[in-house]
């Protein structure tokens, strides 16, 4: 007798509200999916140089316009205009403030980060007592911590974002287009005295504009195929002037033989991708939506989002990990020379064993994503843009330089972080944390 229980699958479906835009939820999930498969091939491991950290990029030039599909963060900005703009929106409704609000996404992308933090400044100490060269470990831990300057940029864009949702509502395309000018100016500048550092503004104003299109997909101002064939191609017209007659290269992520680098720091070049991208993937909005409504495919979408940060902090420790031990055993039958033909048939092989280390990473620190709810008062302003300064401040060094220095383990650097979260109230360590209160609900789709 056929048994006609609901699945798990059709419980979740159905269990989503009809309002829920679930091309958002599928959106955040693949971008995320392609960025973690796409580090663990273009960081390649040679048994003779170690760990390569642009050695697909630099070695197979051939591979760079590949980056204009593969360099995908964009379509998180995308994702993140339209989920932030609908949380604010909820809290503005709900009459919970600025204040409150910045400390519910602090909590949400801050707390999954401490494990990680703490996690390496343990291993940066320990390598180091044990006799590891501190470049070797520096290395490392910069590889590992990759993901994080995303977070310091996108913990800026939500830091703006209400102001931003303000002149967006007030100026409408005008927001954006000013945003991009200003980029071009900083890039300008920065080009021209060749000095990257200039150019670091951009982190925050390429992708506060570009964050701002997610309004625009929010409010309906993107309906219909040919407002978004339009930003598709203003995209690509930009981008080819500015990669065939401006300075930019034609990789979309750092190569080790590029004079100027596309992201880092973040160039406007990324605002016009992000145009690219957004027209095309929108333009498959409707089919996608259909798709999504299979319960099957739905509930994986859920499933990866449930654990979205968690995948995105440790994929990357998972692999200099395995890089790591690999290297000490001199394992070079499952290490073969980067970029020969055995390498490329062993890229799936390669990505399935991360997947699967990476999901047993997952299944321990998963929990990080879903803390006890917070119903404490709304905080003091300066409490929670304190916390989100030290959150930044820490995540952008350890970006660049790792855990480790010249001199042995910069131990204050991954403790900036999570001090700072905790002295300012976004994490609180008592039992008050018991009921639910945030800015907005499951069918909000107020996720980071």
């Amino acid at each position: 007798m056929t048994s006609t229980r609901p699945s798990r699958a059709e419980k979740v479906a159905a269990a989503t509200p009809a309002s829920r835009n679930r091309v958002v939820d599928f959106l955040r999930a693949a971008a995320i999916t392609v960025v973690v498969l796409g580090h663990w091939t273009i960081i390649a491991v040679d048994p003779d140089g170690g760990i390569l950290p642009h050695g697909v990029l630099d070695g197979a030039r051939w591979t760079h316009p590949l980056t204009w599909l593969f360099q995908v963060m964009p379509i998180f900005f995308l994702v993140g205009g339209y989920s932030n703009g609908l949380s604010w929106r909820s809290a503005r409704r709900k009459g919970i403030g600025y204040a409150e609000w910045l400390r519910t996404r602090l909590r949400r992308l801050g707390i999954p980060l401490i494990p990680l933090l703490l996690a390496w400044l343990v291993i940066g100490v320990v390598a180091v007592l044990a006799g590891a060269p501190t470049a070797t470990v520096q290395l490392a831990s910069q590889m590992a911590l990759i993901p994080t300057w995303f977070l310091a940029a996108y913990l800026m864009v939500i830091l703006v974002g209400p102001p931003c949702l303000w002149l967006w509502e007030r100026f409408g395309w005008w927001s954006i287009v000013g945003g991009i000018a200003l980029a071009g100016i900083v890039d300008a500048i920065s080009i021209a005295a060749d000095q990257p550092l200039l150019g670091y503004p951009n982190y925050l104003l390429v992708w506060a504009a570009f964050h701002q299109v997610g309004y625009a997909w929010l409010d309906g101002r993107l309906s219909g195929i040919g407002r978004r064939m339009l930003l598709a191609a203003i995209g690509l017209v930009g981008l080819l002037l500015l990669v065939l007659v401006g300075p930019y290269p034609v990789s979309m992520i750092t190569a080790g033989g590029d004079a100027i680098s596309n992201s880092s720091p973040t160039r406007v070049t990324m605002a016009f991708l992000g145009m690219l991208q957004a027209g095309l993937v929108l333009s498959l909005e409707k089919p996608l939506e259909a798709l999504l409504r299979r319960p099957r495919l739905w509930f994986v979408t859920v499933l990866v989002n449930q654990r979205i940060m968690t995948w995105f902090l440790w994929h990357l420790t998972v692999m200099v990990g395995l890089a790591h031990l690999l290297l000490a055993l001199d394992a070079r039958v499952l290490l073969p020379e980067p970029l020969t033909g055995l390498w490329w048939a062993t890229r799936p092989l390669w990505a399935l064993v991360l997947l699967a280390l990476t999901g047993l990473v997952v299944l321990v620190m998963g929990r990080f994503e879903t803390p006890r709810p917070d119903d404490r008062p709304a905080p003091p302003l300066w409490k929670p843009l304190a916390a989100a300064v030290c959150v930044i401040a820490g995540l952008a060094v350890m970006a660049s330089v790792g855990v480790v220095g010249e001199k042995g383990v910069t131990w204050w650097w991954p403790l900036v972080p999570v001090v700072g979260l905790w002295v300012f109230g976004a994490v609180a360590l008592d039992a008050r944390n018991s009921a639910a209160r945030s800015g907005g609900s499951r069918g909000e789709q107020s996720r980071p």
